[in-house]
């Protein structure tokens, strides 16, 4: 008998000659009081999204539901009965191996389900346990007679026509799947499960939290040289759920605002080569969230939350035609340290940076443009420490650096030490552009900037009251501490100061840039990370970062270049590698700050570790999103 009370393991059922964990809560032999109907939901891996488990315990007639696994326990059991609630039973079968999968009493048991739920865990356990399989058998039964199925991450994962299978052991991440789609490491599997309304259909989950468009594209470039017929692929992401009808209209349950899904329409018509990075001139991909309705196994969406059209470009997967504009104003900014009309002031001069930039991106300009005209329009802003905002050294002058990259050429150029360059990102741009070198410094820079006919002022117009007391503060706190023959300690923030832009332009190529005043009362000519390639701005064809905060921590972790280097060659998702350096790496060796990070697909983030950061972004929809303190709201894309 199995036992129909609190959720145990069972050590005497009649199961206990098969390799498998066993828990029963309920009454498995209870009347099923509603009406079983078709379905299928899809669940992207991450928190209980409590109305579609109801839609799923609704279509099971609120009666008996069997979950399988291949780790861990009985707990979804218990959480399905007591917290979603509202059904008979949950009877939870954990395998081991792939004996169980033919025991004629599991079996029997998948057989008596109104509703079958495959839990998370590891995919490859599911294939290697299951595929030809009694039970596999049972699973493709229980759907063609009309009975609910659902899944959650790796229970997702395997329902598709093709799946991925992480057959060696791993997790291949965007980077790495779009550097070999053909290769080994993408175990693309098939003949396991075969739904009809997920015919042609490959999926993934944890979607846009883990950045994986780039690998479900490359899942699509393989299983189609399997298939030898155009597919579609379906990213769901972990605040998201798809519960699909019997007819094949679906709808997406959220529990995020912008949580969705991401139909990908395959019929690529460029082969790919094995040992080759992915190459591809377009795609196409459309969102569905909780206003749409999405068709499958078609791919086809009614009301779509986006569509987006992107490239692979030697493994770097590009979004296209959806230009973006991402800037900061410099970290360290703390609440209190700004009157109500300074903070009005800052936000206006940010939203006017960024609809100067987005207007160049929308005329057709290219990112590199789109840097310098929004990093020109804060250099002539007062509110940020740099070009007319700059702060005093100790000797009572204004010096200036700056810096520029092209992602996709590689080029660069910069400049440090200046004290007539107006607007100092226009030099750092002629010096790539115009010069064979990277880096010019001090008068020799300026020389230069006046026979490429760059604007040149008088040092008194980088003068603000503002910043010249600041100076005098900063001049009596070191007379101090002279006096009473103690070290002057200076807090992080003394560092700080920086603007900076990255852009994506419609052709999908990024630029990055930085600019600043240095340091107050700084001395010996001091150079942070503002103009040091690397260090304070960093862009190639994937990625592109401009940082701010104390330069010396960023030179030493070449912090720009670091983020973008976890995202091209270990396959990290741009939030998490940005935030690992801002975040944990900077901060642990006595530094702090913060930076913006802009990937080629158009995903964007802002760490920083200090009360606030200018920061804000304009994108398709062409309105200015800024903040400043840490508790002030910054909506991203697609919220």
């Amino acid at each position: 008998m199995f036992l129909t009370a609190l959720l145990v393991l069972l050590p005497a059922s009649p199961l206990r000659a098969a390799n498998v964990d066993h828990y029963v809560i309920g009454n498995v032999n209870a009347k099923t009081p509603g009406k079983v109907q078709p379905g299928l939901l899809l669940m992207g891996g991450g928190d209980r999204n409590f109305d579609a488990m109801h839609w799923f315990m609704n279509k099971a007639g609120n009666g008996h539901i069997v979950i399988l696994r291949a780790s861990l326990g009985g707990q979804i059991g218990e959480e399905f009965f007591n917290k979603v609630g509202g059904i008979q039973s949950a009877e939870t079968f954990v395998f081991k191996d792939r004996e169980a999968a033919s025991d004629p009493k599991i079996i029997a048991a998948i057989r008596h389900a109104d509703g079958i739920f495959i839990a998370g865990g590891d995919q490859a356990r599911y294939v290697r346990y299951w595929r030809g399989t009694p039970l596999a058998k049972a699973l493709n039964d229980h759907v063609k007679a009309g009975k609910p199925l659902g899944g959650t991450s790796a229970g997702l994962a395997i329902q598709g026509e093709y799946l991925y299978g992480a057959m060696d052991g791993g997790s291949i991440t965007s980077p790495r799947a779009l550097a070999d789609p053909l290769g080994d490491s993408n175990t693309i599997e098939t003949g396991f499960l075969n739904f009809s309304l997920l015919e042609g259909v490959i999926t993934d989950t944890h979607f846009s939290e883990r950045a994986r468009l780039g690998r479900l594209v490359a899942f699509l470039a393989k299983s189609e040289e399997l298939a030898g017929r155009p597919l579609i692929g379906l990213g769901v992401d972990e605040r998201a759920a798809v519960a699909v009808e019997g007819d094949g209209t679906a709808r997406v349950y959220a529990t995020a605002r912008g949580a969705g899904v991401t139909v990908v329409h395959g019929g690529f018509n460029r082969k790919q080569a094995e040992e080759h990075a992915m190459r591809l001139d377009r795609l196409w991909a459309v969102g569905a969230d909780s206003g749409s309705v999405l068709h499958l196994p078609t791919g086809e969406v009614e009301k779509p939350a986006f569509a987006r059209n992107y490239a692979v470009r030697d493994g770097v997967l590009v979004a296209l035609d959806t230009p973006t504009l991402v800037i900061h104003g410099g970290a360290g900014v703390e609440p209190g340290d700004l009157t109500p009309q300074e903070e009005d002031d800052a936000r206006k001069a940010m939203e006017t940076a960024l609809r100067v930039g987005y207007a160049k991106l929308q005329g057709g300009s290219s990112s590199v443009d789109a840097v310098t005209a929004a990093i020109t329009v804060m250099e002539d802003a007062p509110q940020f420490n740099a070009g007319r905002g700059a702060v005093f050294t100790h000797d009572g002058r204004n010096e200036l650096d700056t810096s520029i990259m092209d992602g996709s050429s590689g080029m660069a150029g910069a400049a440090a030490g200046l004290h007539r360059v107006k607007n100092p990102i226009t030099l750092a741009r002629a010096i790539m552009e115009k010069s064979k070198h990277v880096m010019m410094v001090g008068d020799g820079a300026e020389i230069f900037a006046k026979e490429q006919g760059i604007t040149l002022v008088d040092p008194a117009y980088f003068r603000t009251e503002k910043r010249w007391k600041a100076l005098q503060d900063a001049l009596k706190e070191e007379a101090k501490a002279q006096a009473s023959n103690t070290p002057l300690v200076l807090p992080g923030k003394a560092y700080f100061g920086t603007v900076g832009a990255l852009a994506l332009d419609a052709k999908g190529n990024l630029a990055a840039g930085t600019s600043t005043g240095g340091m107050t009362n700084k001395r010996y000519g001091r150079v942070g990370d503002s103009p040091i390639i690397g260090a304070g701005t960093w862009a190639d064809p994937g990625c592109a970062v401009s940082s701010t905060g104390w330069g010396e921590f960023y030179i030493r972790a070449a912090a720009a270049h670091e983020i973008c280097a976890r995202v091209r060659l270990a396959g990290e998702p741009l939030p998490k590698a940005a935030n690992d350096v801002i975040n944990k790496d900077i901060p642990k060796a006595g530094g702090d700050g913060g930076a913006i990070a802009l990937a080629a697909d158009g995903v964007m983030t802002f760490p920083f570790n200090t009360g606030g950061m200018y920061r804000g972004w304009i994108g398709s929809d062409g309105v200015p999103h800024v903040a400043i303190y840490k508790t002030d709201s910054l909506p991203m894309p697609g919220q």
